[in-house]
């Protein structure tokens, strides 16, 4: 419900936008569709195969669309996501049909490919050659733009992350830059006693056992924390930052 598809959609000229402007390599989404679809790759979440098609048709069809498809590449994807291409489509699991879906957009030659939610219905396994398939595109130059609710995934893959709440840009910038604006987990172990670090501004949920001692700090304390601690005769000094999900929790909360 926030827009992410839609936006995709509306980025696709499937819906016809109601204001500002929307550009893919430069054209209009809805007066130059045709020729912009021409070099771009497409998966939705949830894909709809014609029934009575095997997999393998359907794949070589798509390929055919687009006119950049490597036979060489579409075996060795059918190879890695264990499909089976004589199957007929109204014969496959959503995760096959997914599967179909994501060949038949991997094995052509695109500048952007778009995911929208692409490994809905993959298990793990897949998930994990899914996401090394899109590294390697990235290798190649690629443009990717994914949307996707598995935050590891996004966080493993992204250079760059936009948050979307309700239709709205919330946050975008690169994940170091997004790190900035929310908490870092610190353990620390001194040797004199570290109970009043609790007190200083920027410290949260602080909890000690003994000498050792674990808080989120907000980063701009960071500096002020430092400086009390290397008083204190520091043992261990571990910061860890916020994951993806930790930033997309405190901005959803928030």
């Amino acid at each position: 419900g926030s827009g992410k598809s839609t936006t995709i959609r509306t980025l696709l000229g499937i819906i016809k936008k109601d204001g500002g402007t929307a550009t893919i390599f430069g054209q209009d989404v809805w007066e130059d569709s045709l020729s912009i679809h021409e070099r771009l790759s497409y998966v939705p979440g949830d894909i709809s195969l014609w029934g009575n098609l095997t997999g393998g048709a359907i794949i070589d069809l798509f390929m055919k669309l687009h006119g950049k498809g490597s036979a060489q590449k579409k075996d060795e994807l059918i190879q890695r996501f264990s499909l089976d291409p004589k199957k007929k489509a109204k014969n496959y699991s959503k995760g096959n049909r997914q599967k179909v879906g994501l060949i038949a957009a991997l094995a052509v030659d695109s500048d952007l490919y778009l995911f929208d939610e692409p490994t809905s219905g993959l298990d793990p396994l897949m998930e994990t050659i899914f996401q090394e398939e899109v590294e390697k595109l990235k290798e190649q130059g690629k443009s990717i733009l994914l949307s996707s609710h598995i935050l590891s995934e996004v966080e493993r893959l992204a250079d760059k992350v936009v948050i979307i709440r309700e239709g709205t840009l919330d946050e975008e910038g690169t994940l170091d830059e997004l790190r900035h604006l929310t908490r870092s987990t610190i353990t620390i172990e001194t040797e004199a006693e570290n109970s009043h670090l609790a007190q200083l501004n920027g410290v949260h949920d602080f909890v000690q056992k003994g000498h050792l001692a674990q808080f989120a700090a907000d980063n701009e304390a960071f500096d002020v924390i430092l400086a009390e601690a290397s008083k204190l005769g520091v043992k261990k000094f571990e910061s860890i930052p916020p994951t993806l999900e930790d930033l997309f929790m405190r901005h959803y909360e928030g």
